[in-house]
């Protein structure tokens, strides 16, 4: 785990940011000795949660169109 001061964060957030997500935790030291960790927020969603869409299509035409769509 890496130790940073406040001015070096500042500095060189990007590479801070990049590196708590690679290593799990950054450590932030401020002058008057305080320290805060940075960690990377895990995602709950998965990237294949997508919003559905309201369409008056029946399955019968969906398999149609690709049916369609593959023979072209």
């Amino acid at each position: 785990m890496q130790v940073y001061t406040y001015s070096e964060a500042r500095q060189k957030l990007a590479k801070i940011l990049e590196q708590a997500e690679t290593t799990g935790k950054v450590i932030i030291r401020r002058k008057d000795g305080r320290t805060f960790s940075l960690v990377p927020e895990i995602s709950t969603m998965s990237p294949l949660d997508v919003p559905t869409i309201k369409s008056n299509i029946t399955t019968q035409e969906i398999v149609d169109i690709i049916r369609e769509g593959r023979e072209r």
